[in-house]
């Protein structure tokens, strides 16, 4: 069954605790116990107000299969935990404070929306991923096999003699059936700690996702959001000017297209391989968020709340800066302007571009994609570039990156060993300064892997594996297969024309081998693929007569 998760976040729209109504409310007399699905079609009352807090996370994290066991449980009178909502006293409108997966669910069904018609076409702006496409496809299969579509039931009544006795007792069952509802009271600080308390109880949100949320009008979450979703979705940053929403949504739709396009699907099938792996998963939101706090030397404690009221301090600052609430969208530019330069200078076609191929940099022997992997690269060209280093690194970058291949495996060690994600990026980082340090020292690969045991700090776990270490079963695994595509990526590459190292097809350049001004034309025999900074920074920093050969 497929893995990808369905998206279900556009069927319940978002909305500020504290949004409040023009027009003068009422005090309801009494809430209603129960909720029938045909309350959540599209003209009912109910689901026209209807609301997740602004800052619930994606309602993304169920299967196809789990979504369509929910709608069958439903409909057999199964037990289903109760729906917990909040009404509004500034707004009416009625929250959904624990159970917005459960309400999708049977929203999705009612509407004949798993994440791919109506309302999240309209909510994603027409982008829907083919991995969201083809988790709704699977849905609604699975659905209609099993009790059928919300409409034939709806009119299976109607038409009892063209209708089979199975379906015409769900159509029974769904005229009586009604989910139960639970009430909290009080003001919106007693909803949002309800919320809190609700949900990180039997499943927890995850420690990233939470954070976001607490930072959710600080400018490094708001830039994460924007960029993982290409700017569409639900809009954070609706309360800003046009003009600043626009340069947001522009933004993040250009750094999406960096780093996650083309799509990635669970499996490798092709050798165009998107730079940051898969679009939208638990670990590449994770990575995002560190991206952003990362290139903009951001610290958990500049956006963490404070815990015990006690201020935090560091070695280097006596009293370490608080990152302010962006009330006005400028300080999120600022910090998605920053993260652009940082992703345009590892992918893309820019001028500063290193084009590093991301079989080589980003993905593991096993043919996984490697968040912490793909964190050490972008700390690595900012320190080459902070230090000086680029030109050196170009000279060496082809036997630099034949190391990284030929011992793809230590990516694994060292994920292994420490974890991943921001825990494995210093070592990665080690990995590949001591990398850079030995070849210039034209040390072979038996003393820089020796360097690189004994010297490295933090610690680097690595050690050479033999055809003994591996363990094969008869079929091909998903992983092995992976490597298989990985491999054959690799040894298929064409190579930059200047430095000899891998190009990526996505970040490459026709470079003239004799320059225009020194008279050379636009004939198919003058040109060559170079990657981006090879072809402007590097070719520039050599005299003219050595840049020809």
């Amino acid at each position: 069954m497929a893995k990808h998760m369905v998206n279900l976040d556009a069927l319940i729209p978002r909305e500020d605790f504290e949004a409040a109504s023009p027009e003068a409310l009422t005090q309801p007399s009494g809430l209603m116990a129960n909720l029938g699905v045909a309350e959540l079609g599209p003209e009912s009352f109910m689901y026209n107000v209807l609301r997740k807090p602004d800052f619930q996370r994606e309602t993304a994290n169920w299967t196809p299969d789990k979504v369509a066991a929910l709608v069958r449980s439903f409909l057999e009178g199964d037990l289903i935990p109760a729906i917990i909502l909040w009404r509004s006293p500034k707004s009416g409108n009625i929250f959904a404070i624990d159970g917005a997966h459960r309400l999708s669910a049977l929203i999705a069904w009612v509407h004949d929306d798993y994440g791919d018609k109506h309302r999240s076409l309209r909510f994603f702006d027409g982008v829907i991923p083919s991995e969201q496409q083809k988790a709704a496809e699977t849905t609604r299969k699975l659905i209609q096999d099993s009790v059928g579509s919300f409409s034939e039931l709806k009119t299976a009544l109607q038409n009892p003699d063209t209708t089979s006795s199975e379906k015409l007792r769900l159509a029974r069952n769904l005229s009586a059936f009604a989910l139960q509802l639970q009430w909290v009271n009080g003001e919106a600080e007693k909803a949002e700690s309800s919320f809190f308390r609700i949900n990180q109880q039997a499943t927890p949100i995850d420690p990233t996702e939470l954070d976001m949320i607490k930072a959710r009008h600080k400018p490094n979450a708001l830039a994460a959001r924007a960029f993982i979703r290409a700017g569409t979705g639900h809009k954070y940053w609706s309360s800003f000017d046009d003009p600043i929403q626009m340069e947001i949504e522009s933004l993040a739709k250009d750094v999406y297209d960096l780093i996650f396009r083309p799509t990635l699907d669970m499996s490798i099938r092709s050798t165009d391989l998107p730079v940051a792996g898969r679009g939208y998963s638990a670990d590449s939101l994770k990575m995002v968020f560190e991206l952003v706090n990362f290139v903009n030397r951001l610290r958990p404690e500049m956006w963490q709340p404070e815990k015990n009221g006690r201020k935090r301090t560091t070695a280097n600052q006596s009293d370490m800066s608080t990152l302010a609430d962006d009330l006005d969208g400028t300080a999120t530019l600022e910090f998605m302007r920053a993260t652009k330069k940082a992703a345009s200078k590892i992918a893309g076609n820019s001028p500063a571009s290193l084009g590093l191929h991301p079989a080589v940099y980003f993905y593991s022997a096993t043919g996984r994609f490697q968040p912490a992997a793909f964190l050490a690269a972008v700390a690595f060209t900012q320190e080459l570039v902070e230090k000086r280093r680029l030109v050196k690194y170009t000279e060496l970058r082809a036997k630099f990156e034949d190391f990284l291949v030929s011992y793809k495996h230590f990516l694994n060690q060292i994920v292994q060993s420490y974890g991943s994600l921001q825990r494995s990026v210093p070592p990665i980082l080690e990995m590949y300064k001591i990398l850079l340090d030995s070849l210039a020292e034209g040390l072979d690969d038996e003393a820089t892997i020796e360097r690189m045991r004994a010297n490295s700090n933090p610690r680097l776990p690595v050690k050479a594996i033999t055809e003994d270490d591996r363990r094969h079963g008869r079929n091909f695994s998903s992983e092995t297969k992976n490597a298989i595509v990985l491999k054959a990526t690799l040894e298929s590459s064409p190579v930059c024309q200047i430095c000899n190292a891998r190009l990526h097809l996505r970040s490459m350049t026709f470079d003239h081998k004799i320059r225009k001004e020194d008279g050379g034309g636009g004939a198919m025999d003058n040109g060559q693929m170079t990657h981006p900074y090879c072809n402007s920074g590097y070719k520039e920093s050599r005299p003219s007569s050595e840049a020809t050969r």
